[in-house]
């Protein structure tokens, strides 16, 4: 639908949101590591890693050579993988774009433990609708999902730079595009529940990211882009100052 590229929405409670550059780094990290890889290295990688439904909704066992990690922790690393660098540039632009701000209202702790759980109910969502599947889901989608449903909550007005249908440059008030895109992924999922895109990953991810930020934001973030008014200490009133006196002329009265 869109490609974000710039909010001009600059940080008030941070100085630096380095647990969004952190899970960038990490996210590009693993990729490489993969991209080099052997093809039988990646598919273990996957199998290993990724997030499958039917292992458990449906007792299915992975293969005793490809258990890296418990199944229940599939519910987060599968979210470091990506299928190849479109799908990583994608996830991780909208990442950096929306992450920030999200940081501020949140704070470092809680914006990483936001950031994961969204990531979690992504994958619990997509085990709902397909829980016999034995394919491994992969991406950050599920998490961004959050972040961005967590943005349109906290900043509805603020204006952002995009390319509309990749090559149409606008600015546009972020309810506008954040809300059309939350529509879009409710209307996928209910036409193409089961393609080769999790739309209940980013419904999940959605519906968590909106309920966590109105839990986890610092107590002074308003929402919807309100103002936070800071009551004046209340003032003493002061008696009025007496009337001036004439002081008498040297001259005496006439």
């Amino acid at each position: 639908m869109f490609i974000p590229l710039h909010d001009a929405n600059t940080l008030k409670r941070i100085r630096l949101q380095y647990v969004t550059l952190g899970l960038i780094a990490a996210n590009c990290l693993v990729y490489l590591l993969t991209a080099v890889a052997s093809e039988q290295f990646i598919e273990a990688t996957v199998i290993g890693l990724g997030y499958i439904p039917a292992t458990l909704f449906d007792n299915v066992v992975r293969p005793p050579n490809l258990v890296l990690v418990p199944d229940q922790a599939t519910y987060i690393t599968y979210s470091f993988l990506h299928g190849d660098i479109f799908h990583l540039g994608g996830n991780m632009l909208f990442l950096w774009v929306f992450g920030d701000n999200v940081e501020d209202a949140l704070g470092h702790f809680r914006f990483l433990i936001f950031y994961l759980a969204c990531a979690a109910a992504g994958a619990f969502m997509h085990g709902l609708l397909v829980p016999t599947s034995h394919a491994p889901l992969i991406g950050a989608s599920g998490a961004v999902a959050g972040i961005i449903a967590a943005y349109l909550i906290l900043h509805p007005r603020v204006k952002i730079w995009v390319l509309a249908f990749g090559r149409l440059p606008l600015r546009l008030p972020a309810w506008i595009l954040l809300a059309l895109w939350i529509l879009f992924q409710f209307a996928m999922i209910a036409l193409d529940g089961e393609g080769e895109v999790s739309w209940a990953a980013h419904v999940g991810g959605i519906i968590a990211g909106a309920v966590l930020v109105l839990v986890l934001r610092r107590r002074d973030v308003p929402l919807l882009d309100q103002t936070v008014v800071t009551p004046k200490a209340a003032e003493v009133e002061r008696p009025a100052p007496p009337p001036p006196v004439e002081a008498p002329s040297p001259w005496g009265r006439r």
